[in-house]
């Protein structure tokens, strides 16, 4: 009986030990943590392309801003800002005298951004003759030239563009006036196919599709049918160089069959335009993309962004492998969109 006095006793003894430990722990947690409250805050620092430069209370806040600089740019006749790297964010504690320094971080980051501008060429018979910034200005120039009967008036496109250098502009008045070719009498307006080969048409092409454009702008560097040592068979496209990262456009509207990485194709878009006025259905085919921004399903017009430029698959550097297929068979673009 003793004993087991003695063990309640030692364990009541512990217990108040115990507590009287635990007690002040979280007293000098609680003290610690008052202290840090006071002297110190929770910020973000923040590293660029492995570089520090700078701090930020709020990284949401601030990716925010930096993702829609991206999206849209500055001004108006931006489309978006490429920026390959994107900052790192880690939470540490400052001194509350230390201040976040979330303009200069943006700054920093924003300048390493490649701007992409949007506008339009106003094209004859696939020649590009003058620039516009807005949709509203190339229709109003082809509108013109339509209701002044300007003998080349079918030969008047536009396509959209998008380039990292902004082109001299011109107003719809003086584009109209420098395109007017006077109407012939009695006289057939010439067609825009030279020897089976145009470069863009909107009306009465070729391939039997009411409007067709170039999908990137730049240097053929591989025509179709040639053999080379990188390829097993001949070549069932046309390649055009360009720079990484490039926007490709549609050659027209239709719905996306394919989006995905396929072999030798690398990142791949199929679209499928219907038939033309033949009866035959036609696919176009952009391959070797670094980025793809659709999706199977999609349906995109003139100018829907389909993907970027870039050097995936069986390639030698950045290009674009553009095929047209008619009902199942390859035939050669430049026909219809390069010179």
């Amino acid at each position: 009986m003793f004993k087991i006095k003695n063990v309640l006793k030692n364990t009541v003894i512990h217990l108040r030990t115990g507590f009287k430990i635990s007690l002040l722990m979280l007293i000098g947690i609680a003290i610690i943590s008052f202290l840090i409250f006071v002297v110190y805050k929770p910020m973000y620092s923040v590293t660029f392309k492995g570089d520090f430069i700078g701090y930020t209370s709020d990284k949401s806040e601030l990716q925010s801003k930096i993702n829609e600089y991206m999206k849209s740019g500055d001004n108006k006749t931006m489309a978006f800002v490429e920026i390959e790297d994107l900052p790192e964010y880690k939470m540490c504690l400052l001194k509350k005298g230390l201040t976040a320094n979330d303009d200069e971080i943006l700054s920093t980051v924003i300048s390493a951004g490649t701007p992409y501008y949007k506008y339009y060429a106003i094209m004859e018979n696939g020649v590009e003759k003058c620039f516009v910034q807005t949709y509203d200005e190339s229709e109003a120039i082809i509108r013109g030239l339509k209701e002044k009967n300007s003998s080349n008036k079918d030969a008047v496109s536009y396509m959209v563009k998008y380039d990292t250098q902004l082109s001299d502009f011109i107003n719809t008045e003086t584009a109209v006036a420098s395109l007017y070719v006077e109407p012939q009498v009695n006289k057939k307006v010439p067609s825009t196919t030279t020897s089976g080969r145009n470069t863009v048409v909107y009306n009465n092409s070729t391939l039997g599709l009411a409007a067709i454009q170039q999908p990137v702008s730049g240097s053929i560097t591989s025509r179709f049918g040639v053999r080379s040592r990188i390829r097993s068979s001949a070549h069932t496209g046309l390649d055009i160089a360009t720079s990484m990262g490039t926007p490709m456009i549609p050659v027209t509207e239709g719905k996306v069959t394919y989006a995905g990485y396929k072999g030798s194709y690398g990142k791949l878009v199929i679209i499928n335009h219907g038939k033309n006025a033949n009866g035959q259905t036609v696919e176009t085919y952009y391959a070797h993309c670094s980025r793809l921004n659709v999706s199977v399903g999609d349906t995109v017009d003139a100018n829907s962004i389909i993907a970027y430029v870039g050097s995936t698959g069986n390639s030698t550097g950045p290009h674009l492998h553009l095929e047209i297929r008619l009902n199942g068979n390859v035939v050669n673009p430049q026909n219809y969109l390069y010179n």
